[in-house]
């Protein structure tokens, strides 16, 4: 075989484990990459961008974003309604161009009301989205096939953001405003870009509310709620690599601080090999909970060898680090895809944008309060903080088990009060 055609095989295979093999599911993966394209490269640049060409400072941001995060909270679950009863892709392609418009918006901020204004209006409309975007996943195809797709699009996200990210890198290295307005500016064109590509998804019906029960019947889902609200716990583990591991690793081990880049890179790079395959065979809540109680022993397991690292000369620490890197990311898929296989087969099919969106919520609470508890716990305490948050997810992941059972037995019952 010639280094040419060993080069396509390669590029077939690599599109075979990211891309659904379906025509709406590639469509879908598509639109995300387009979209996470633009991400990556304004997640690089927007601390910068905020602080030294707008001139607000870091607790101004903070506070902003804290703001916009907490009102976000309250459009998930009206959203995935909106989306149950008017029809998901229009929606979902409407809140994608107002985001855009919201995103553009950033290049005319001159201080902290312009800011905290636009950083609302995308905030909120980015929340409504992901609600609306798993309802979407769950009407497209059966029941058997969400979690497959769920998996390609988290894997299409993290090749979009590695690919976006240099991007940004370029326009830190030149360090102008308008190299960050030209960021901006494109970050704003790829939810145009990925609205248009998701107008070719086909059109899912509409299910108008019939009267017969409350409009809103995830809220009256007590198992779900509870499924939900544990569920979140477990979620907290995103924000380590991002926040407590970095400051872990500077602060208080002998490894060098390229090492941070590194455990990320292995993160991204692991989730885009082997999210597809891990989460083949995760399909029923019965399935979810085990993936679930699973993820919750490695996640200890990860936060013990995290720990052990800030006890050790720098080339046992660095061992320590990249390890435990790849322990938790393993728990991380097997989270991610307990999660969906918990969210969509709980959720009945009438309700299913507004159990996604109540499920999204809680996904976004825990990465609100993630990096103050963690930053607490795993920095501020020390090993013993690790050790705490590693039982947390651990206590999590076992007692997720027995709810996803009391909703299943209640499942039945919850879709006949919501009608």
């Amino acid at each position: 075989m010639t280094a040419g055609a060993t080069r396509r095989w390669s590029a077939r295979r690599l599109a075979g484990r990211l891309l659904p093999t379906d025509p709406a599911g590639r469509t879908f993966a598509l639109a995300t990459l387009l979209n996470t394209t633009g991400n990556g490269m304004f997640f690089t640049v927007s601390a910068i961008y905020f602080t030294r060409s707008v001139g607000l400072s870091p607790v101004q941001v903070g506070v902003g974003l804290t703001v916009a995060g907490l009102l976000g909270l309250l459009a998930g679950v009206p959203a995935g309604h909106l989306g149950d009863v008017r029809g998901p892709r229009n929606l979902l392609v409407a809140l994608a161009l107002v985001e855009g418009v919201g995103v553009a918006a950033y290049t005319v901020v001159d201080g902290f009301a312009t800011f905290l204004l636009a950083a609302c209006v995308v905030t909120i409309v980015d929340r409504a989205a992901n609600a609306v975007r798993n309802g979407m996943v769950a009407a497209l195809g059966p029941p058997e096939g969400r979690v497959a797709l769920r998996a390609y699009l988290r894997a299409v996200t993290n090749v979009g953001i590695t690919v976006g990210a240099p991007a940004g890198g370029i326009a830190l290295a030149v360090d102008t405003r308008t190299a960050y307005v030209v960021v901006i500016l494109a970050n704003s064109a790829t939810f145009v870009a990925a609205a248009l590509v998701l107008l070719r998804l086909p059109a899912v019906p509409a299910r108008p509310h019939t009267g017969d029960g409350p409009r809103l019947a995830v809220l009256r889902d007590r198992p779900f709620v509870a499924v939900t609200a544990v569920h979140a716990v477990m979620a907290m583990h995103f924000s380590l690599l991002d926040v407590a591991l970095p400051l872990w690793i500077v602060r208080e081990t002998t490894a060098p601080r390229w090492v941070v880049a590194v455990t990320l890179l292995v993160n991204t790079l692991t989730v885009v090999a082997v999210q597809v395959r891990l989460s083949r065979g995760v399909l029923t809540p019965a399935d979810g909970a085990v993936a679930l109680r699973r993820a919750g022993v490695i996640l200890l397991a990860a936060c013990l060898v995290f720990a052990l690292a800030g006890a050790v000369p720098a080339p046992a620490a660095v061992a320590l680090l990249l390890g435990g890197a790849l322990v938790h990311v393993t728990g991380e898929i097997l989270q991610s895809a307990g999660g969906w296989a918990v969210s969509f087969g709980l959720a009945p099919e009438a309700h299913a944008g507004q159990y996604q969106g109540f499920f999204s919520t809680g996904m976004s609470a825990a990465f609100m309060l993630a990096p103050a508890v963690l930053t607490t716990l795993c920095v501020t305490w020390g090993w013993p903080g690790w050790v705490l948050v590693g039982l947390a997810f651990a206590v999590a992941g076992v007692a997720l088990g027995p709810l996803v059972a009391w909703a299943e037995r209640s499942s039945r019952g919850t879709e006949v009060i919501a009608g």
